[in-house]
């Protein structure tokens, strides 16, 4: 079955189809229950952006897994290539119509933020066992009410930390633009200036009568779907 597992920061892994997918897997991070060494069988690593937190061990994790992919922003895709010293192992993109990627759609989408290295985004992945999206780091854009409209996410990830990105209110509007079945909070607690809480964010969601289903992942938990 279609799983999403939650490893702190913005760092899920993705099974869908067969494949194991990594995003923004910066497992160095504080709340991480595993390490980058320990994860094995990865078919691709999708970044968002290009800030260490969400390249976070990326390098590592596509050095141990020598089928692995990455998956970015063009520029981004292409440093990592080069850091792996592999770059025909990198897919890169731009914000548009989605790549064909093994079997999958990865379509990436605008993120208001900042990145070192290329543009940031958001990023949508579509399988048969469901469509998901995970935002990077982003505030509020009504660039959100096209992705629902066109993308249709069955799983919206949002972060919610506020400060560099969303807050739990900004956070609660973008389920409302969104309109996904089930929304997952991110980008909290890992360090001190991140003040959202997923306890206040799952209020402010109910508050608007929305039919999505917030779900609260604490770190190594699992949530398992087929849409």
């Amino acid at each position: 079955m279609a799983y999403l597992k939650y490893y702190g920061h913005s760092a899920f892994e993705l099974y869908v189809d067969g494949k194991k997918i990594l995003i923004d897997p910066f497992l160095s991070n504080p709340l991480s229950p595993v390490k980058a060494s320990e994860i094995t069988g990865v078919d691709l690593v999708v970044l968002t952006h290009g800030h260490m937190d969400h390249i976070g061990d990326a390098v590592e994790i596509l050095k141990n897994n020598k089928n692995a992919k990455v998956v970015a922003i063009f520029e981004l895709a292409n440093y990592v290539g080069e850091q792996i010293g592999d770059t025909s192992r990198a897919i890169g993109g731009n914000m548009g119509g989605p790549m064909k990627v093994d079997g999958l759609e990865i379509a990436l989408v605008p993120a208001v933020h900042s990145s070192p290295i290329g543009a940031p985004t958001g990023v949508v992945i579509r399988s048969s066992e469901g469509t998901v999206y995970h935002a990077g780091d982003t505030g509020i854009t009504m660039d959100m009410a096209l992705v629902g409209e066109i993308y249709k996410p069955d799983i919206a990830l949002l972060p919610i930390g506020g400060h560099f990105t969303m807050d739990p209110v900004e956070a609660a509007k973008a389920v409302e633009l969104i309109k996904p079945k089930v929304a997952i909070p991110m980008h909290y607690k890992t360090f001190p200036v991140l003040y959202g809480t997923p306890e206040e964010f799952k209020k402010r969601v109910e508050e608007k009568g929305l039919d999505t289903k917030v779900v609260i992942l604490n770190p190594g938990e699992k949530y398992e779907f087929k849409f």
